[in-house]
C-alpha cells in the first residue's frame, strides 16, 4: 500500500485507460532519491499486469551508462525472438545496435523505429507498459531511442512510464515529455505509513524521525526499520545528515554484519552492468579466489538488500548499490572491476569498460582495448558512445603513445556530431601530446575550422587554407576532409557578414581543393560562401551534374540547400528530393530534417503549397527529434507564410510571433529575416501594403537585428508590390533596381523571375502592358504561384483601366490557379476583382483535402500509391498502428470507406 499517493497513482491509472483506447503516452516521475519514483513505478506495473497488460522493464545502471544500447537491450530482451515480425531493415538494425548482426552502422532512428514496431506488435495482442527505473543512468543511445519511442505512443495501446533522479540532466529533459515532480509525502501520509511500519517508537524519537525525513518515504521506513532493530543508531540522538547520506547509512549498517562472501559479491553485483547471478559468482570468484555458491546471497537477500529474480540479481533500491559501492575502499573497488573484466571474456566491449575502471592510472594496453570498444561503438550506430570511449581511451593513454590520436579522432566524432564546444576542448588537450606529421595537420585543420573568428577573418581563413593545401598532398584523402571542414565555414559565411576578402579566400581554397570538375562540394561552398560574385559560376556548372551523379545524400542534401543560398530554387528542387529519399532510407533525421526544411521553403517559391505543407511539417516534427530546434523554427515559418496563403491568420500570426520570440532567446538572430518574410507575406494576403513593406523592408537594412541581404531577396518582389500599392513610388523603384541589377549579375533564376514579376508594377502606364504579357508568357512558367499573381495585377490593371472584358480572362485564370494552389486569401482577391469585371463568380467548392492536416496528406498520398502500413511507417517513422490509425480518419474526411478508394481519389498534385 502507497500512503499519500492518491493522486499520482490516479494520474498514472488516466494514462492507462488511456491507452486501452488506443491513446497512449508517456510521462516521466521526477523527484529526490527514496520519494517513491520506484514504489510507484512498481504499483503502475503490477496494476497493469493483474488486467493482463505485458510489461517491459529496464533500471539505469551508472556503471553501464557508457557501453551503447545497454539499456534497450534490456528492456527488449525478452521480446527480442519477435525481431522475426520485424522488416529486414528494421531487425537488421535492431540486431546491429544490440552488436547481434554485422552490416552498415544503423543509425539511431533506424534502431528507434525498429523498437517501437517491435512494442507496436506487442500492444496488438495486449496492451504495453514500459517502465524505466533510474532514467538517469540509462546510456545515451538507449535514452534517444526512449524518447523517439515515448513521442510517438498517442495512437498505440502501450504507455511508458520513466523514473529519474532530481538534479540529473538527460535526453529525456528535451524530448517534451509530460512531467510529474514529486514532492514528500504530507504530514498525515507521513504519520500514517510510520504508525504502520514502526508503532512503538518512542514519542521523541518518533517526531524528530518525522521532521527530519521531510516526507521522503523511504527514510520513514528505513529509519524507522533501523531504530526498531537497534542496529547503532540510538533512540534518542541521531546527528544530522542529509536524507540520501542518513538512509545510506541503514543499509550500510545491514551490509557490515554480513558475512564476508556476500559482502563480496554484493560489491561485484554494484559494480556490474548485468545483473547475471553467473557472471557475478564468476567475477567474486576471481576477487578472493573463492568460488562461491548462490546460498552466499541469502544473508544479503534476507537482510532486505538485494533480490533474487530467476538468474537475475537486483538491488532493492539505488540506493543499496551507491552505498555499497562507495563503501569499498579504492583499490577494493578497482578490484571488483578487473574481476569483472576477466569474468567477461567474451564480451569485449563490457570487458573494456571494466578494465578502464580497473585501471590505477595510463595504461596502453587498456586504452587500445577500449578503442575497440569504440570502433564496436560506431558499427553498431552509437558515435556518441564511440567519441566517449576514445576519449577515455585517451585519458588512460600516455601523451607519448596514443593520446593525442584518440583525442583528435573523437573530436572528429564530435565535430561530425554538432558538438563544436567539446570537439574544441579536445583539440585543445590534443595539442600537446604527441601527433604524426598527417594527425597534427588535421589537428590544425580542425582548430583553424572551428575558430569562430576564422568566419570574420582573413588572416584565419589564410592559415585554414596552408594547412588544407598541405594535407591534401600529405594524405589520399585530404582534400575531401578539408572540403569537410570547410563547408561549416562556408555556412557561416553566408549567415553572416564577414568581408569580401573573406567570401574570396573561402572560395579559391576550395576551389584548389576541387576533386573533380564540377565537385559538387566546391561548387555547394562556393554557393554559400559568396552567393553574389559566385552564383553565376555555379548557376552554369550546376548544368554538368544531375543527383544521379551524386553518391551521398548528404552531399545531394549540401548541393541543393546551397542553389536555395543563390535563389535557384528550380535547380535545387530535384537535388533535395534525392537527398529526402536518400536520408530517410539511411535514418538520418537530423540532416533529413534540415533538407525537408530546405524542401518546404524552395517548394513555397515554386508554388509546390501543398507539398510544403507536408515538407514543413515534418521537417519541424523531425528536427526536434533529433534536437535541432533551429531548423525546427525555420519549418515552423514555413508553416506561418502557407498558413497565411490559406487565410488562416490566427495560425498564421500566432506561430510567426511564437517563433519570434524563440529566436530571440535563443539568439538565432540569422534566422529572423526568414520571420519578416512571413510578416510581410501576412500583411500582402491581408491587403496590408504598407505594413507589408515595412516588415519586408526591415530585412534590407543593415541597422536592423533582422538584417539579411540574401534572405532579404527572398521577399524584395513582395516588397516592390508592396511599396507601388501603398503609393511609394519612389521606395518601389529603388528597390527594383536593386533586384533587377541582382538578378543580371548572378543569373539566378529565382531573381530574374521575381525581377520579370516587380517590372510591369513600377513601369509607367504606356509602358507596363508589353511587361506583363512578356512575364506571363516566357519568363515566369517555372513560377505558377507568382505567375498567378502577376495574372491577378494584370486582370486589376485592365479593369481599372476599364478594359474589362480583357481583364476577365487573367482574373478568371488567377482565380483558378490560386484555387488549384489551395491559397483561398490571394484566391478571394481574384474573385473580387473578377466580380469588379462584370461577372458572376461563385464561391469556391469546399476542398476536401482542407480537412486533412499534412501528415494525413503525406500517408494518404502513400497509401493510395500501394504502400503498405509498414512501408509507409518505415518512410514516415511511425509504427504501422499509427499509419492505421491515421487512415482510419482519413477515409471518412475523403467520403471514401476503403483502402482502394484512395486510388480513385482527387489528392491533389503539389
Amino acid at each position: 500500500m502507497l500512503y499519500g499517493r492518491d493522486v499520482e497513482l490516479q494520474l498514472l491509472s488516466d494514462l492507462t485507460s488511456r491507452a486501452l483506447a488506443g491513446a497512449g503516452g508517456a510521462l516521466v516521475l521526477r523527484g529526490e532519491a527514496g520519494i517513491g519514483k520506484t514504489a510507484l513505478l512498481g504499483e503502475a506495473r503490477d496494476a497493469a499486469v493483474e488486467q493482463g497488460w505485458r510489461a517491459l522493464s529496464a533500471v539505469g545502471v551508472q556503471s553501464e551508462a557508457s557501453i551503447p544500447f545497454a539499456g534497450l537491450h534490456q528492456l527488449l530482451r525478452p521480446v527480442l525472438s519477435r525481431a522475426s515480425s520485424l522488416m529486414a531493415r528494421q531487425r537488421q538494425a535492431l540486431l546491429a545496435a544490440f552488436g547481434m548482426a554485422e552490416g552498415v552502422a544503423p543509425e539511431m532512428f533506424s534502431v528507434g523505429l525498429a523498437s517501437l514496431e517491435l512494442i507496436s506488435g506487442l500492444a496488438e495482442e495486449s496492451p504495453v507498459i514500459v517502465v524505466i527505473d533510474d532514467a538517469q543512468w540509462v546510456d545515451r543511445p538507449s535514452s534517444e531511442v526512449l524518447a523517439f519511442i515515448a513521442r510517438r505512443l498517442d495512437t498505440e495501446r502501450a504507455v511508458m512510464v520513466l523514473a529519474v533522479s532530481e538534479g540529473h540532466d538527460t535526453v529525456l529533459d528535451d524530448a517534451g515529455l509530460p512531467e510529474l515532480p514529486l514532492a514528500g509525502l504530507d504530514d498525515d501520509a507521513a504519520t500514517a505509513l510510520l504508525d504502520a511500519r514502526a508503532p512503538d517508537l518512542d514519542q521523541a524519537v518518533r517526531g524528530r524521525l518525522l521532521a527530519e525525513a521531510a516526507g521522503n518515504p523511504l527514510a520513514l521506513v528505513e529509519l524507522a526499520a533501523a531504530l526498531s532493530e537497534d542496529r547503532g543508531i540510538s533512540r534518542t540522538l541521531m546527528p544530522w545528515l542529509p536524507t540520501t547520506r542518513r538512509v545510506e547509512r541503514t543499509f550500510l549498517s545491514r551490509a557490515s554484519g554480513l558475512p564476508e562472501s556476500a559482502r563480496t559479491i554484493l560489491l561485484i553485483a554494484a559494480a556490474d552492468d548485468e545483473g547475471d547471478l553467473a557472471e557475478i559468482l564468476r567475477a567474486a570468484e576471481f576477487l578472493d579466489g573463492t568460488a562461491p555458491s548462490v546460498g552466499s546471497l541469502e544473508p544479503a537477500v534476507m537482510a532486505g538488500l538485494i533480490e533474487l529474480d530467476g538468474h537475475e540479481v537486483r538491488f532493492r533500491h539505488s540506493l543499496v548499490r551507491s552505498a555499497v559501492y562507495q563503501a569499498a575502499t579504492p583499490s577494493r573497488r578497482l578490484a571488483a572491476h578487473a574481476a569483472l573484466a576477466r569474468a567477461l571474456e567474451n564480451h569485449q566491449e563490457r570487458r573494456a569498460w571494466h578494465r578502464a575502471a580497473a585501471s590505477p592510472g595510463p595504461d596502453d594496453d587498456v586504452a587500445l582495448d577500449l578503442e575497440a570498444a569504440a570502433l564496436m561503438a560506431l558499427d553498431r550506430g552509437a558515435p556518441r558512445a564511440a567519441a566517449e570511449a576514445l576519449r577515455r581511451a585517451a585519458l588512460l593513454s600516455d601523451p607519448n603513445t596514443n593520446r593525442g590520436r584518440l583525442l583528435l579522432r573523437s573530436a572528429e566524432i564530435n565535430f561530425d556530431l554538432g558538438d563544436a564546444a567539446v570537439a574544441r576542448r579536445q583539440l585543445a588537450e590534443a595539442k600537446s601530446a604527441k601527433l604524426e606529421e598527417g594527425e597534427r595537420l588535421r589537428l590544425t585543420l580542425w582548430m583553424e575550422a572551428l575558430n569562430e573568428e576564422s568566419w570574420f577573418s582573413p588572416e584565419r581563413v589564410r592559415a585554414f587554407a596552408d594547412v588544407a593545401d598541405q594535407l591534401a598532398g600529405a594524405e589520399s584523402d585530404g582534400a575531401a576532409l578539408a572540403l569537410r571542414a570547410l563547408w561549416p565555414l562556408s555556412i557561416g559565411c553566408w549567415y553572416g557578414n564577414p568581408a569580401q576578402e573573406t567570401r574570396d579566400l573561402v572560395v579559391k581554397t576550395a576551389q584548389r581543393l576541387q576533386r573533380s570538375d564540377s565537385d559538387p562540394m566546391v561548387l555547394s561552398i562556393a554557393a554559400c560562401a559568396d552567393p553574389v560574385e559566385e552564383a553565376a559560376w555555379v548557376v552554369g556548372a550546376m548544368a554538368e551534374i544531375v543527383p544521379e551523379t551524386v553518391d551521398d545524400p548528404a552531399e545531394q542534401h549540401a548541393l541543393g540547400a546551397s542553389m536555395t543560398a543563390i535563389w535557384a530554387f528550380d535547380l535545387s528542387w530535384p537535388f533535395l528530393c534525392a537527398a529526402v529519399d536518400g536520408l530517410r532510407l539511411q535514418g538520418r533525421l537530423g540532416l533529413l530534417g534540415e533538407a525537408l526544411a530546405s524542401q518546404a521553403w524552395a517548394a513555397i517559391h515554386l508554388g509546390k503549397h501543398r507539398l510544403a505543407a507536408t515538407a514543413a511539417d515534418e521537417a519541424s516534427r523531425l528536427s526536434r527529434d533529433a534536437g535541432r530546434p533551429r531548423w525546427a523554427l525555420v519549418a515552423d515559418l514555413a508553416t506561418a507564410t502557407l498558413a497565411s496563403e490559406r487565410g488562416d491568420y490566427e495560425t498564421a500570426n500566432e506561430l510567426i510571433r511564437a517563433t519570434e520570440a524563440e529566436l530571440l532567446s535563443v539568439g538565432a538572430q540569422s534566422i529572423l529575416g526568414f520571420a519578416q518574410f512571413a510578416r510581410g507575406r501576412y500583411a500582402m494576403v491581408n491587403n496590408l501594403h504598407g505594413d507589408a513593406f515595412e516588415q519586408l523592408a526591415r530585412v534590407l537594412d543593415p541597422s536592423d537585428i533582422a538584417y539579411h541581404p540574401f534572405v532579404g531577396y527572398l521577399g524584395i518582389a513582395d516588397l516592390i508590390e508592396a511599396a507601388a500599392r501603398a503609393g511609394r513610388d519612389d521606395e518601389a523603384e529603388r528597390h527594383f533596381a536593386q533586384l533587377d541589377a541582382m538578378a543580371e549579375k548572378t543569373s539566378a533564376p529565382y531573381l530574374k523571375a521575381m525581377a520579370a514579376y516587380a517590372h510591369p508594377l513600377v513601369a509607367p502606364d504606356d509602358e507596363a502592358e508589353p511587361l506583363f504579357q512578356r512575364a506571363l508568357k516566357t519568363q515566369l512558367s517555372s513560377w505558377p504561384f507568382h505567375r498567378a499573381r502577376l495574372l491577378l495585377a494584370y486582370g486589376r490593371w485592365l479593369r481599372r483601366r476599364r478594359r474589362l472584358i480583357e481583364a476577365r480572362p487573367p482574373l478568371r485564370a488567377a482565380m483558378e490557379s490560386f484555387d488549384a494552389l489551395g491559397i483561398r486569401a490571394f484566391g478571394e482577391d481574384a474573385r473580387v476583382e473578377l466580380r469588379a469585371a462584370g461577372e458572376a463568380v461563385a464561391r469556391p467548392a469546399p476542398d476536401t483535402l482542407d480537412g486533412l492536416t499534412p501528415q494525413e496528406l503525406q500517408i494518404a498520398k502513400l497509401a493510395a500509391s500501394g504502400m503498405t502500413n509498414r512501408e509507409i511507417g518505415m518512410r514516415l517513422f511511425l509504427s504501422h498502428r499509427t499509419v492505421g490509425y491515421h487512415l482510419h480518419r482519413i477515409f471518412p474526411k475523403l467520403g471514401i470507406t476503403s483502402r482502394g478508394q484512395l486510388r480513385l481519389a482527387d489528392l491533389g498534385g503539389d
